[in-house]
C-alpha cells in the first residue's frame, strides 16, 4: 500500500468528487480511478459508493480514512525530520496542548528558540489528555502538555513552574458573584459545565463524598464554548483561571473554589524517543528554563 495512493484516496474522500480531486492532485481522472480501484482490490473491500454527481465513503472507506490520515501524517513527519537533520537553522516541532494559561511558557520558549533558529516551524493541536496522548503514542507529536500526572512507565515529563487554579465562571450579576470564594454548598443544585476529564478527575476528588450532589449539565472540551452557554444563562462553568475573558465588560466573573483546587501541568514525551536536532534543542531549553 503506497503513501501516494493513500493521498489520492484521502483527496477523493475529502472532495467527494473524482473530478475535483483529480484537479487538486494534478493527475488525470482515469489515473485516479485506476489507483483507487487497485486500492480496493488490494484490500478486498469496497471503499466508495458512487453516485450521479458525488462519491461517498462506505463503512470500510471511513475506517481506512481514519487510518490513512495517521499514516500520511506520519510519513510527512518522517520526511520533515530527515530533511531537518542537516538543517542548522530550524526544523519542525509538533505539540499537543491542553487548555491552560500556563501554555504561555511554551509560547515563550518557542519565541526564544525561534530567535536562535529562524527556520523553526511549530505545529499545534489542542485537546484533552486522551486526545493528545493518543497522537503522542502514535508518533504524530514530539511533545504533549497534559493536566494529569503522567504515566511514568510510558513518558518522561517536566512539571510546569506553576499550577492552574480552579474556579467558577458565572454572570457578573449573579448572587454568587458577591462571594469571594465558592464552596461545595454553593455548587449543589447548580447546572454545571466543565470537561469530562476535569469532572471525573479534579472535581470528583475535590468534592469528595459530596460529588454525587453536583449536577453536570453539559461537558465541553473547549472552555470558550462553555462560557458562551454561561453568557446565555444556561449554567455555571468550572474552569481554570485565565481561560475565559472575565474583564469588566465581559459580563462574566471568576470566583476561586474553596478549599483551593490546583492542577499541575506536565510537558511529556515518549520514553526512549529519538528526537530531531530541533526537538533536542527545545527540550534542553525547557530543562534549563523550568
Amino acid at each position: 500500500m503506497e503513501i501516494r495512493i493513500l493521498r489520492y484516496f484521502l483527496a477523493v474522500a475529502r472532495e467527494e468528487n473524482m473530478t475535483r480531486a483529480a484537479e487538486m492532485l494534478h493527475v488525470t481522472q482515469p489515473t485516479l480511478s485506476k489507483a483507487l480501484k487497485s486500492l480496493e482490490d488490494e484490500l478486498g473491500k469496497k471503499l466508495f459508493t458512487r453516485r450521479s454527481f458525488s462519491i461517498a465513503l462506505t463503512e470500510e472507506g471511513a475506517l481506512l480514512r481514519d487510518r490513512a490520515e495517521d499514516l500520511v501524517s506520519m510519513a510527512d513527519k518522517i520526511e520533515k525530520e530527515f530533511l531537518s537533520l542537516d538543517d542548522l537553522t530550524g526544523g519542525d516541532l509538533y505539540f499537543g496542548l491542553a487548555e491552560s494559561y500556563q501554555i504561555r511558557y511554551i509560547a515563550r520558549e518557542l519565541r526564544i528558540l525561534k530567535e536562535r533558529y529562524p527556520g523553526l516551524k511549530y505545529h499545534i493541536t489542542s485537546g484533552d489528555t486522551e486526545q493528545v496522548t493518543e497522537k503522542l503514542d502514535k508518533g504524530l507529536l514530539d511533545f504533549a502538555v497534559i493536566c494529569d500526572a503522567p504515566n511514568e512507565r510510558k513518558y518522561e515529563s517536566i512539571a510546569f513552574p506553576e499550577g492552574d487554579i480552579w474556579g467558577l465562571i458565572l454572570p457578573s450579576d449573579a448572587p454568587l458573584a458577591k462571594k469571594d470564594v465558592i464552596g461545595i454548598d454553593d455548587l449543589v443544585g447548580l447546572p454545571l459545565f466543565t470537561s469530562e476529564q476535569g469532572w471525573e478527575g479534579d472535581i470528583r476528588q475535590w468534592a469528595g463524598k459530596r460529588f454525587e450532589e453536583l449536577h453536570l449539565e453539559g461537558s465541553f472540551r473547549l472552555a470558550y464554548n462553555a462560557s458562551m452557554f454561561v453568557r446565555e444563562g444556561l449554567g455555571y462553568q468550572l474552569s481554570f483561571r485565565n481561560l475565559v475573558d472575565v474583564s469588566e465588560n465581559s459580563g462574566l466573573t471568576f470566583r476561586p473554589l474553596f478549599p483551593t483546587l490546583e492542577t499541575r501541568l506536565y510537558l511529556i514525551w515518549n520514553r526512549y524517543q529519538a528526537f530531531t536536532p530541533i526537538a533536542e534543542r527545545f527540550l534542553a531549553q525547557i530543562r534549563s528554563s523550568f
